[in-house]
């Protein structure tokens, strides 16, 4: 059996769909599986013990004729696997033509409602509630192929060569980490950067260090948080890898609502999460350690069911206190 898995994008919605790659090839070790995934994500998932094969989506390069040429040299290799089954966890058009064009099988697809997608699958999967968690609907697949969604499984195994090369960026194994991610690909996601300083303040002690977590964008914040001594700026400074590593050895992870947050919760380390206006219950840190530090304005509810949470300025996440943060930290510590 051969299974085109379609998850792109982003970090943290590949992490909520990897549940399902490691519970089929957990029940079904002889399946192939393979993975189509934005090319930026790919370290992610590169080496994995449970990929058969990954193939690349560069949505930059469609730009040029060369990007574009190649990009039909993906779809013409992906064709040649002749997939028994396309598992869509994207739900939008994009995935959803891909899945045709590469000629799966048989074509399930998660109902997002949106884009016209469902017209190409053979089989939708409707979201149990309007709150349902997005990994609980990703697994919704699984009874569909004949699998189980309640067997324990490893999220993200870890990787012992990376491990080994931490202390070339800082890290020191004789103090407690505890992780920042200031970022987040909506600035009203954020909580201010003088906040995060207030919480370095608060926790600060000889045997504590802070990691920064984040990528190119979050560089400046980094720099910033890096003015005390003992903070580690690994802003734009990590692969996807070493980012998941180093964060293995944390004690605590303090985020906002992006997708590192989902890669320290599928670790199992105790989560500080900072939710403003967006919604814990369907894209929180799943089932994880720790707490879940929410908004006080009752009028960024509107934001769950509309999309004005991409709008800079909201008042919601100044609202959340640094003692309050610092308080639940010591607590799952």
């Amino acid at each position: 059996m051969k299974v085109l898995i379609l998850k792109p994008s982003s970090l943290g919605d590949i992490i909520h769909a990897l549940p399902v790659l490691r519970l089929i090839k957990q029940q079904r070790p002889e399946w192939q599986v393979h993975w189509w995934i934005e090319k930026n994500f790919a370290p992610l998932l590169e080496m994995d013990r449970d990929i058969s094969s990954l193939h690349y989506f560069d949505r930059h390069a469609l730009r040029s004729f060369k990007g574009i040429a190649r990009g039909m040299q993906c779809v013409e290799r992906m064709r040649a696997e002749q997939f028994d089954v396309v598992i869509d966890l994207q739900g939008l058009a994009r995935s959803a033509l891909h899945g045709w064009v590469v000629h799966g099988g048989y074509a399930i697809g998660l109902d997002q409602r949106r884009e016209g997608a469902a017209l190409l699958y053979d089989m939708l999967i409707p979201r149990p509630s309007s709150r349902t968690h997005a990994v609980d609907w990703c697994l919704e697949v699984l009874p569909r192929i004949g699998l189980s969604a309640n067997e324990p499984f490893e999220w993200l195994p870890e990787r012992h060569w990376v491990t080994n090369q931490l202390c070339s960026l800082g890290y020191q194994s004789n103090v407690r980490w505890i992780g920042l991610c200031p970022g987040a690909r909506w600035k009203s996601k954020q909580w201010p950067v003088e906040s995060f300083e207030a919480l370095v303040k608060e926790l600060d002690s000889p045997d504590v260090r802070f990691a920064v977590f984040g990528g190119k964008d979050d560089m400046t914040i980094g720099r910033r948080l890096a003015a005390n001594e003992h903070v580690v700026n690994l802003t734009g400074r990590t692969s996807l890898p070493e980012m998941i590593e180093w964060m293995r050895v944390c004690s605590a992870v303090v985020t906002n609502d992006t997708g590192p947050m989902h890669i320290a919760a599928a670790l199992n380390i105790p989560v500080v999460a900072l939710f403003g206006p967006t919604d814990p219950l369907k894209t929180g840190p799943y089932r994880a350690k720790g707490k879940v530090v929410c908004r006080k304005h009752g009028q960024c509810d509107r934001c769950i069911n509309g999309r004005s949470y991409r709008v800079d300025g909201h008042d919601c996440m100044k609202s959340i206190d640094p003692n309050v943060v610092a308080a639940a930290v010591i607590d799952c510590e």
